[in-house]
């Protein structure tokens, strides 16, 4: 039994030590060529209307009740859900509008735990090409700064499969 107790408190220490190295800020980035110029990924962007046709936590939820607020393609064009207890409850608003270079967006977490993140679609002419990245920046709590240690490989599945529909809209 001693031996056990002094494993688990090892281990603890362990989780403990790693959890204060890794600190709280959180950053993600993932990036796919769309054979598109910029001007018409754009379209698919510059609102939160036309970013929910491939945002990929949509179809989580085929119940999600969604609400809009603010004006179309511009800064302040807003929406909030709720959903199951895979999309949760929260809101989406853009902070920033650069006409086919970029989208800047806040989003705030309700539920299942509150939370808040930043996030930027960033899009880069290359020939006929545009390379768009996707990236979302956040703090996690102690402990929940562990989850880092997963979040990548899920947040490739998302983000990743929502570029993937980006481009599948945007090479139309």
């Amino acid at each position: 039994m001693k031996k056990f107790l002094k494993i688990l408190l090892a281990i603890v220490v362990l989780l403990v030590i790693i959890m204060f190295l890794m600190g709280k800020k959180y950053h993600f980035e993932t990036s796919t060529v769309i054979n598109a110029p910029a001007e018409k990924v754009y379209q698919h962007m510059n609102s939160m209307k036309s970013f929910n046709e491939w945002n990929p936590w949509m179809h989580l939820d085929p119940n999600l009740k969604l609400e809009y607020s603010g004006t179309t393609g511009e800064v302040g064009d807003k929406y909030c859900w709720s959903g199951n207890d895979k999309v949760g409850k929260g809101c989406h608003e853009i902070t920033a509008l650069v006409p086919n270079q970029k989208q800047s967006t806040k989003m705030l977490f309700k539920e299942p735990f509150e939370s808040d993140a930043t996030s930027d679609l960033i899009l880069s002419p290359e020939g006929n090409s545009t390379n768009v990245t996707w990236t979302m920046d956040c703090e996690l709590d102690y402990p929940m700064n562990l989850m880092k240690l997963f979040m990548d490989k899920e947040m490739e599945k998302s983000y990743g499969g929502g570029l993937k529909t980006l481009k599948e809209l945007s090479e139309k």
